[in-house]
């Protein structure tokens, strides 16, 4: 079929229309609404901690034999992490061991004394009176008459006095014991002392020392922490501590890939820095954020109450180009109206502006740099109506 020259050109001019629209659909985004900005409204600098975290520090002095594992390692509750040598004091109980025995027969012999003096009386023995070395006869018949005789000694008197002789070696003989038994538990304390176990479930964030090292009592050995929580702890200007309670959901920016995520007020420390003057927030992240411990995040502090006047929008609704920052404003019947803008501080992807926008007016959200003043579009879909291009 041979096209005639009237075909031709009305076949050019469809196609230039659909490109007319199509760089029109180009020029038109979604339409958003300008949000009023809050007072105050300020993003404080945070850091992503663990949910708990503890430095286990060397009880005893001495050389490092083990370290369980490097940074990132897991462990469980109860697990070594580090040990110190203890044959000094695997020495020294083997010493305490000895005497803890010493002092077990010594109470044992103590206490047979005192059962003998309460069965068989020492002051009935006729051999503890004086008998000038005659027989044993004789003194059974005339040394004791004698004795009583001459006032030497009441039976009595004697046989208490021994049993309390007896009595107060027993309780000499059970203080040796319970010393020896409580510098046997003492080393025993010492030598658990050279364990350092895993106080929780979690991996070691640093380590502070390596096998061969000799560390000294209060030194550090590794950090552990519980990272399968994360939260943020940031140091907020008291002024704005004020409007916060705990179990307040925060919106938080992350470091990694400047994801949001709302977070909860888990903390508010109770005193403020006096050099500073600020106090310090601890906020639950959700579960299964990116990223880790030390990573930096931004804390948005919303204001107390809206500031006439002033909006925020995002920084794609800026029209690129141009010496002034502008807007596409929509009015009510879809007219496009170019406004120039006021901007104050920029927080992430959002602007503040100051002035030449007011809350809850319609703009584009991304328009390009060709959009011009008096354009209609459809307000549902963000294009220009179809009637145009007909």
């Amino acid at each position: 079929m041979t096209m005639t020259p009237s075909r031709v050109l009305l076949a050019a001019l469809t196609a230039a229309l659909f490109t007319l629209a199509g760089i029109a659909q180009a020029q038109f985004g979604r339409i958003i609404t300008a949000e009023a900005a809050s007072a105050g409204d300020q993003t404080i600098s945070g850091t992503v901690v663990p949910f708990r975290e503890v430095t286990l520090t060397a009880q005893i002095g001495g050389r490092v034999t083990l370290v369980a594992g490097a940074e990132g390692d897991f462990f469980d509750r109860d697990d070594v992490l580090v040990a110190i040598s203890d044959d000094r004091l695997s020495a020294q109980r083997q010493q305490a061991l000895a005497e803890l025995r010493s002092a077990e027969a010594a109470m044992r012999e103590a206490q047979m004394q005192f059962g003998r003096e309460v069965a068989s009386p020492q002051s009935r023995n006729i051999g503890q009176m004086p008998g000038m070395g005659i027989p044993s006869m004789f003194d059974q018949l005339i040394t004791r008459p004698m004795g009583s005789i001459a006032g030497l000694g009441d039976p009595a008197i004697d046989r208490q006095a021994d049993l309390y002789s007896r009595s107060v070696g027993v309780d000499q003989a059970a203080a040796r014991w319970q010393q020896a038994r409580s510098r046997l538990e003492e080393i025993d304390s010492a030598i658990r002392d050279t364990r350092s176990v895993a106080p929780f479930s979690g991996l070691i964030m640093r380590k502070h020392v390596e096998e061969g090292d000799t560390v000294q009592p209060g030194q550090p050995l590794v950090t552990f922490g519980h990272v399968e929580f994360l939260r943020v702890e940031a140091d907020i200007p008291a002024r704005l501590v004020g409007q916060l309670r705990v179990g307040d959901m925060i919106r938080v920016t992350l470091d990694v890939g400047k994801t949001q995520v709302d977070a909860r007020v888990a903390q508010i420390f109770p005193i403020a820095d006096p050099q500073r003057h600020t106090v310090t927030v601890k906020l639950d992240l959700p579960r299964g954020v990116p990223g880790g411990p030390g990573m930096y995040a931004d804390v948005h502090i919303p204001g107390p109450e809206a500031v006439p006047g002033v909006v925020r929008i995002p920084l794609s609704a800026i029209v690129p180009g141009g010496a002034l920052p502008r807007v596409v404003v929509i009015d009510g019947d879809g007219t496009t109206r170019m406004r120039m803008v006021r901007l104050g501080s920029v927080q992430g992807d959002m602007v503040t502006v100051l002035s030449g926008l007011e809350a809850g007016e319609r703009i584009l959200e991304s328009p390009d740099a060709n959009v011009r003043s008096g354009e209609r579009i459809d307000t549902g879909t963000g294009s220009r109506p179809g009637s145009r291009f007909r």
